[in-house]
């Protein structure tokens, strides 16, 4: 048994297939090679924050005290809404973590996660982004130079595309089924662009293609979570995205869990 707070899984890709570990305080569980055999996840009842470590009763933002969820910069507004950032006017909750974080550059994408979406992401988090929401195919569409820049662009295609995902749709997406023709949307998405934005679309128009650790593919799925239950147990038959998928066709979202003190039996 191994005890610690759960953190968001780490991936790599590896000739296209994910591989999966676990942090849990200074252990790193290796999923992959589990996936088959039985799991038992149990909640010690603590959340602590993973920002100052304060124990709180709720956490918020995905691993946060509600004092930190308030004034750290990994949870201001333009973390969900890239537009509303404000760095390259030299206002941030801190200027220093805006400059790798803002500052730098962010690539708009199309990506099929059972439904075509745009969104935005740094550079430097490709393909980490596509295959935490679960993506099997992802494009580039453009290049800005900060992340004010990209919301721009992705707030313009709302209007045409989607820019959220269907967990339950991702998770139940079968391998054969046909995805739509990401350099045709890219086009439309172009032509659909103003001219000043035009300026910022990356000829890139490689297709990375992305599968995960899965057995089977759940007809049905029930979303468990530890503000309901103690524990979550049996068969992994697979991961995708940051969920573990159960025989008993239960699944949990390991990264909304951030800072939970879990034990873990394998």
């Amino acid at each position: 048994m191994i005890e610690g707070h759960l953190e968001k899984m780490k991936t790599s890709l590896i000739d296209g297939k994910v591989n999966y570990q676990l942090p849990l305080e200074n252990n790193f569980i290796a999923l992959n090679p589990i996936i088959g055999q039985s799991i038992k996840i149990s909640y010690r009842g603590k959340i602590h924050c993973m920002n100052c470590g304060k124990e709180t009763k709720t956490s918020f933002g995905q691993g946060y005290c509600f004092q930190c969820f308030s004034t750290i910069p990994e949870t201001d507004e333009c973390v969900l809404n890239p537009e509303k950032c404000k760095a390259h006017l030299g206002i941030s909750r801190d200027m220093e973590w805006s400059k790798t974080h803002c500052l730098t550059d962010h690539i708009v994408y199309l990506a099929y996660t059972g439904n075509l979406k745009v969104g935005v992401t740094r550079h430097s988090q490709i393909p980490t982004r596509w295959i935490d929401q679960g993506a099997i195919q992802a494009i580039q569409l453009a290049k800005t130079p900060n992340r004010h820049i990209a919301g721009l662009i992705e707030v313009f295609l709302k209007s045409h595309f989607a820019d959220k995902t269907s967990w339950q749709q991702m998770l139940k997406m079968k391998p054969s089924f046909l995805p739509v023709n990401l350099i045709y949307e890219k086009e439309k998405a172009i032509g659909l662009m103003p001219s000043a934005l035009k300026q910022f679309v990356n000829d890139n128009n490689d297709i990375l293609n992305i599968q995960y650790p899965l057995l089977q593919i759940p007809d049905s799925i029930t979303s468990s979570n530890f503000n309901k239950t103690n524990s979550i147990a049996g068969k992994l038959t697979g991961i995708k995205g940051q969920y573990l998928i159960f025989d008993n066709k239960n699944v949990i979202n390991i990264r909304s869990h951030r800072g939970y003190l879990v034990s873990i039996e394998i």
